[in-house]
């Protein structure tokens, strides 16, 4: 047995802690919370695992200390408000697997299990381990703090192959901690895949979101390679082995690209500060913006690979991708103009005209954010230097306040009423007119665009006499 320095825990722990020993039993901090005082992060989840009491009692002593909850009653776990704080308090369990799927467990609670025999059902040791708050010592029975250590995800027992979600917790374990998957943990997974399409898409998009989120994205991305899971989805699958120039690639095929990029996507996110959805749409659109290429890639008369045309191509595999992973369709309606935007910036000088035109594009995205996904696509071709090459559009973009957001239209439908037009279609079609001679730089405030909706009017106006006078 090994010791923790258990004197950072919330105070309200602590005493949770000390009202269960007073009534005989003996409360045992398990899950990530131990791992990731081990890996000096501070835990945002307190789960508390209580032996030798029985559930009446435990609820009992639970209900003199805060609001109570009996969440799960197939489990035995009660979530308890104190202080500020929220903590899960549940009883040993064993587990078996009575039907395929997520969720086709039978639950045995029983307070008076052995710890070791309750750790059996953890899925990786570096989530096995046990710590008493109130004494430091901590259990590990399978070796988790080692695997920890040398990086390593290792699968608890063969019990871990009960759960097909675990693969894609594998994914994202990697992605957060930096970590290898233990070649028997990956056989594990593989045996697995045939029930993946039992999972519902609302698990499975979570642990992708928790990939997206982690500092780490490319072991995550090894790790769906490693246990073959990566085949679920032909979309990434393609990217491996698809050539590049190196000319521009010096780094190797699309997915070693793709790997970097999603890297350097993350570590961009976390220089800006980006929280949720934000650092979600860099990291997915660094993920997605090369998926285009194993459908236009080629060589030239020259011999050269090329890929004309990567830009759209990729977006309905972006679209098919993330329908598969279970994401909001909002991330891939933000995701396509990105993707289809994610070079622009070789088009030409950055004008003020270009970009308006380019915010115009993006939106719901925003140059602020393209030029992130450029900065991550341009970064990821390790050897080569990392880079900014649209900096001066974001610059520019700043000057005119369009950086975050599209030119706001300066001819409303409120003034062409004040002008005597009626309301309908041919409204609809001025105003879009309108914006585009606004975006081209020749309405430029509201006196001109005043100027410009009278002339447009007039002109349609002797259109329309003329018309009448031709017909008669």
């Amino acid at each position: 047995m090994t010791t923790l320095d258990p004197s950072e825990l919330p105070a309200a722990l602590i005493h949770v802690c000390k009202a269960i020993a007073a009534a005989n039993g003996t409360a045992w901090l398990v899950g990530g919370s131990v791992r990731d005082m081990l890996l000096d992060i501070k835990p945002k989840d307190f789960d508390l695992e209580v032996y030798r009491i029985e559930s009446e009692a435990l609820q009992r002593v639970l209900n003199k200390l805060g609001r109570v909850e009996f969440v799960g009653r197939q489990f035995g776990v009660f979530k308890l408000w104190i202080a500020d704080m929220e903590i899960d308090v549940a009883l040993p369990r064993t587990e078996k697997k009575t039907a395929q799927g997520h969720r086709g467990f039978a639950i045995d609670s029983d307070p008076f299990l052995s710890p070791e025999t309750a750790s059996l059902r953890r899925d990786f040791t570096i989530n096995a381990l046990m710590l008493n708050p109130l004494t430091g010592d901590m259990l590990d029975f399978h070796g988790g703090y080692n695997d920890l250590t040398n990086n390593t995800l290792r699968h608890v027992s063969e019990a871990f192959n009960e759960d097909p979600l675990r693969p894609l917790r594998a994914m994202q374990f990697a992605a957060r901690f930096k970590l290898r998957l233990d070649c028997g943990t990956a056989a594990l997974c593989r045996k697995l895949i045939t029930e993946a399409k039992s999972l519902p898409l609302s698990r499975i998009w979570s642990e992708w979101k928790k990939w997206s989120h982690a500092p780490h994205p490319s072991y995550g991305l090894q790790a769906l390679i490693d246990s073959g899971w990566v085949d679920l989805y032909p979309e990434l699958h393609a990217l491996m082995d698809c050539p590049q120039n190196p000319r521009w690639h010096p780094e190797g095929d699309v997915w070693i690209h793709t790997l970097q990029c999603c890297d350097q996507a993350a570590a961009i996110a976390l220089r800006n500060k980006l929280a949720f959805p934000a650092r979600e749409q860099l990291v997915f659109a660094a993920l997605c913006h090369d998926l285009g290429k194993p459908l236009s890639t080629s060589r030239n008369e020259l011999g050269d690979i090329i890929s004309p045309g990567h830009s759209e191509a990729g977006i309905k595999p972006t679209i098919s991708l993330l329908h598969a992973i279970g994401a909001p369709t909002s991330l891939a309606t933000y995701l396509a103009p990105l993707i289809r935007e994610h070079i622009a910036h070789l088009s030409g000088e950055p004008t003020e005209r270009a970009i308006r035109r380019l915010a115009h594009r993006l939106e719901p995205a925003n140059i602020e954010r393209w030029e992130m996904l450029v900065e991550a696509d341009a970064s990821g071709r390790d050897p080569s230097p990392p880079s900014r090459p649209a900096l001066g559009w974001l610059k520019q973009a700043e000057k005119i306040h369009h950086h975050q957001q599209k030119a706001k239209p300066l001819l409303t439908g409120k003034t062409l009423l004040a002008l005597g037009m009626a309301p309908g279609p041919a409204m609809g079609e001025v105003l879009r007119i309108a914006y585009n001679a606004q975006i081209d730089g020749d309405i430029t405030d509201l006196p001109t665009a005043m100027a410009w909706a009278k002339a447009h009017l007039s002109r349609k106006n002797t259109q329309g006499v003329q018309s009448t006078i031709r017909n008669n």
